[in-house]
């Protein structure tokens, strides 16, 4: 009598199990902010957002991909291009541009932020056009090297303070917020090129590259000093820069082969951008610290 008795439980139990649902957990964030620049707006990414559309956001940048992974209702992207960190305290203007603060979008009950900054305070665009320009005439040399120098690390250097402080005033605005420094997909290979297509000196390719690694250094150094996660997409892009094929790459080059601003991640880079994001928040990303 007992052992049928235990069988009958037992396929009690067995029959709920398949039928009767489970309750699904919450989201473990309820109000996220993204802040940052154009490598997070995502302009000419489709589909466009329009508040404001001066900013060239994307309904495919990598924080929408985050919210939609994370499943976060309450997800305010006041990401805007050609911000640089004097742009989190006061108004972009002109165009791109937004009329407020990109730090009054956080709240006190926030509870994740996710920001990436400081390219275009070194210079970013210019820089590139500067060596594309150089490139013309010396295109197996590397004249763009001999034109900086040592001053992009010193511009890097420089904006080491400028970062801190965008932390410092995230933390004050929204003291409960996890927040996530993410760092710039890789945009040229370590070395060589593929000039004329990305119109960028053979001895300048590792130049530049190490000075992006410069600029992904200090965000790491500088999330780890505030106590911030730290994401670096430049690790998971080797093979997916502007040299790559247009089916690899998440870069797009001087003329993009995709929908996307020249020389910015195309839809494939948000993806894995996103999709990085959102493991090291879950804890299954190694390079999430």
């Amino acid at each position: 009598m007992t052992r049928r008795v235990t069988v009958v439980s037992l396929l009690t139990a067995l029959i709920a199990a398949l039928f009767v649902p489970t309750a699904t957990a919450a989201p473990k964030y309820r109000n996220y902010v993204s802040l940052g620049d154009s490598f997070v707006s995502g302009p000419f990414i489709p589909l466009p957002r329009l508040d404001p559309l001066s900013c060239f956001k994307s309904t495919q940048n990598y924080p929408s991909v985050v919210a939609r992974e994370l499943g976060i209702a309450d997800f305010t992207d006041i990401s805007c291009g050609g911000a640089q960190t004097k742009d989190m305290f006061t108004a972009q203007s002109g165009v791109p541009g937004q009329s407020t603060a990109q730090l009054d979008a956080l709240k006190p009950d926030t509870d994740l932020v996710t920001v990436s900054i400081g390219g275009n305070d070194i210079g970013f665009m210019d820089i590139i056009l500067t060596c594309a320009g150089k490139s013309l005439l010396d295109p197996n040399g590397a004249p763009c090297k001999a034109n900086y120098g040592d001053e992009l690390a010193q511009r890097v250097d420089a904006t080491a303070p400028k970062v801190a402080a965008v932390l410092n005033g995230i933390k004050q605005r929204s003291p409960k917020a996890r927040i996530v420094v993410v760092a710039y997909l890789r945009i040229l290979p370590p070395s060589g090129g593929c000039w004329p297509i990305v119109p960028i000196s053979k001895g300048d390719v590792p130049y530049l590259d190490n000075v992006q690694k410069q600029l992904n250094g200090m965000l790491g150094a500088q999330a780890k000093a505030a106590g911030a996660t730290f994401v670096n997409p430049y690790d998971i892009s080797l093979g997916r820069d502007t040299c790559a094929a247009p089916w690899d790459k998440w870069v797009e080059g001087i003329i993009p082969t995709s929908p996307a601003f020249p020389v910015h991640p195309n839809v494939n880079g948000m993806a894995a951008v996103g999709e990085q994001v959102a493991a090291a928040l879950a804890g299954t990303d190694s390079t999430g610290v």
